[in-house]
Formats: C-alpha cells, structure tokens, sequence
C-alpha cells in the first residue's frame, strides 16, 4: 500500500522532504511484487552499509561478504518490511546490526574500533564531566572492553554521530531506552577509567 505524503512522518536527518520518502516508498513497494526494482535500492544504499560494517572489522573481504548478505536478507525478507516514518536504510542497518553480532559472537578477532581523538572529546561532553578530559589516554583501552551491544552504542553515538531516533531504530529499542543505556555505559565507563587510573 503507497502512502500519501501528507501524512508521512519525516525526519530530516535521512531525507529533505517527505516526497523522497515517499519516492522511495513506492520503490520498496514495487519491488515486493518484482524483485528486480530493488536494484534501485541496492545502488542507494551499497556504499552506507558497507561502510558501517567495514568501520567494525579490518577484513575487507568479510566486510563485502557480510554486505551481500544483508541485501540477500533484505530482499528475501522485503515482504516483512512496514514503513515507520524513517528511510529503509534503517531497516537495512538493523540487519546489518545482526548480522556483525553474529559473526563477532563467533569470531571476536574480527572486532576492531576506530575512533580518532576527537570521538573521545565527544564522549567526555555528554558525560558532562570535564575530568574525564584527563583520561583520553585510557578511554579506548577501557571502550574496548565493553561488552558488544555497548560498544555498539558508543560508536553509533559518538563515532558516528547518529541520532537517538536512528540509533534506537537500529539497534531495535525506543528511543527513549537508548538514551537511558547510553547514560549507563558513560556511568560504567567513568567508574572503570577511575579504576585504571589508580
């Protein structure tokens, strides 16, 4: 069923206007009855997606691996996919999320982090705790020790700079309990910097 773009919910942050979604809505739509449509979607979205996985491992070629199986799940799944205000792409993100779980719950000497300087700056400002200024040093060395699905949202947040609407679309929360566990991982990291610090 196509939706009207009148009453589309947008955000912005994905698109400029509700007709893009829209547009792309009705591409999703005809590519559930002719799989051979969701090419458009594939060219869209290739590059986002693979650079989210390639961005969590130093594999190159698992990352491509992994990409194309994402696509496959999409469309094999394309029928399951309901329009919730926000682009697919968030749908796709979402598979991929699970998908890079998979696989690290299997082969965790895939797992790399990366972050420059000023991703660790962002993460003191939302702790509001000018102290942590202090511990750059040992940031990454205790992030890394989080367990996956905080690590996950550290990166989503502070490394990529998502939005807590994306974030909790991704990891398949409400956005109002990503907020809530992202405020609990800087808590933990804040005790476990001032562990390694004595």
């Amino acid at each position: 069923m196509l939706l009207d773009a009148v009453h589309m919910e947008f955000s912005p942050r994905y698109h400029h206007t509700a007709d893009m979604l829209l547009e792309e809505q009705m591409i999703i739509e005809s590519a559930k009855q002719n799989p051979e449509h969701f090419g458009a979607i594939y060219d869209k979205y290739y590059k986002p997606i693979f650079g989210y996985i390639y961005q969590r491992m130093d594999c190159k070629e698992t990352a491509f691996d992994l990409t194309a199986q994402v696509f496959l799940k999409a469309l094999t799944n394309l029928e399951k996919y309901e329009y919730k205000g926000v682009p697919f792409a968030s749908w796709l993100y979402r598979i991929a999320h699970s998908e890079l779980m998979q696989l690290f719950r299997t082969q965790k000497n895939l797992r790399t982090v990366n972050a420059d300087i000023g991703d660790l700056k962002h993460i003191c400002e939302e702790a509001e705790e000018e102290y942590m200024e202090q511990y750059k040093g040992s940031l990454m060395t205790v992030i890394k020790q989080l367990p996956e699905e905080q690590l996950q949202l550290i990166e989503l947040r502070f490394f990529e700079k998502r939005p807590f609407k994306e974030i909790a679309e991704i990891m398949d929360l409400t956005e109002t309990n990503a907020k809530v566990k992202l405020s609990r991982i800087l808590e933990r990291v804040k005790i476990l910097l001032t562990k390694t610090s004595k």
